[in-house]
């Protein structure tokens, strides 16, 4: 029987720099945490400046002589992520590990500052632009991974629909998530194809199953009201739910292009191992077609 992976085999991180997007709370702020206790200078990438300092002094309050930031980064301007890029580059011009956590889930129909759809806009473009304009900070860097927090939801009602990409026409909250989760694992496995030929950097990508965070605030009022008896049996903890991205952002063993998720109840809960994504998921043209399209939406051209 394989051993489970847990936090207790997260390796040193000295000398290292971990920039996470939405570290604020829930799984980034148990991921940032994980780090930097095991001695990486870790950044949290956020939209709120204020709640980014209470997290981390609280950091600091549990892991003595961490070494936490904070960032501003509204994932919802293209403008907010160009000037976070330049920011980050200057203090670090090398960074180790980007990882891509942030996100939103089942907003109403809302609109970014660049007229995008929301879940689309934060969730996949904000850290497609993220990624490009830091790149050439991770490339040098031997061991450097991104890491980009997909979820099961990839598969529930997920397309990538080409012809409605913001949902002007109509809006599905549920569909809509789906896109947007299902663009990152495409967006993961576009970008390993692309550096493979440069050095090794890896991208990787990750899935918390069902965990116990305020994603959940903006379900629909019937769903809320379910998750609120359904989830305290089911969900397990933030920490938990950080697992597989600690795991695939520090086990050495990692390959670019894999997935990793909990090992039981159908990936909802347990600890990290590889996983299967979607069959969608692998459509190479689809990837292809979803890299360009997003190169055109956000400006943002990667030098791999």
């Amino acid at each position: 029987m394989t051993t489970p992976w847990t936090m207790d085999d997260i390796p040193r991180q000295d000398g290292r720099v971990a920039v996470i997007t939405g570290a604020n709370s829930g799984l980034g702020f148990e991921t940032a945490r994980a780090l930097a206790g095991r001695g990486a200078a870790v950044v949290l990438a956020v939209r709120d400046i204020d709640k980014g300092k209470q997290a981390a002094a609280r950091i600091a309050d549990q892991v003595p002589d961490a070494d936490v930031t904070v960032q501003h980064l509204n994932l919802g301007s293209l403008a907010s992520v160009r000037a976070a890029a330049t920011d980050l580059g200057s203090v670090h011009p090398r960074i180790d590990l980007l990882i891509n956590n942030a996100g939103v889930m089942y907003t109403p129909q809302q609109k970014t500052a660049d007229g995008f759809d929301l879940q689309f806009g934060v969730n996949h473009l904000g850290h497609f632009a993220l990624t490009g304009l830091l790149l050439d900070h991770l490339l040098p860097v031997p061991g450097s991974r991104v890491v980009t927090v997909s979820s099961f939801g990839h598969r529930i009602r997920a397309d990538i629909h080409f012809d409605d990409l913001q949902w002007d026409r109509s809006y599905d909250r549920v569909a809509a998530y789906g896109q947007a989760k299902l663009a990152n694992l495409m967006f993961t496995y576009e970008l390993q194809r692309r550096l493979a030929a440069h050095g090794s950097t890896v991208a990787v990508a990750a899935h918390p199953g069902s965990a116990s965070t305020e994603l959940s605030r903006n379900m629909p009022a019937i769903a809320r009201a379910a998750a609120t008896v359904v989830m305290p049996l089911l969900a397990q903890s933030a920490a938990q739910g950080a697992l597989p991205t600690l795991r695939a952002a520090t086990d050495p063993s990692v390959l670019g292009g894999q997935y990793y998720g909990p090992d039981r109840m159908r990936e909802t809960r347990g600890f990290p191992r590889v996983v299967t994504s979607s069959p969608a998921s692998y459509d190479l043209a689809t990837q292809r077609r979803l890299w360009s399209v997003s190169e055109q939406l956000t400006g943002v051209t990667f030098s791999a």
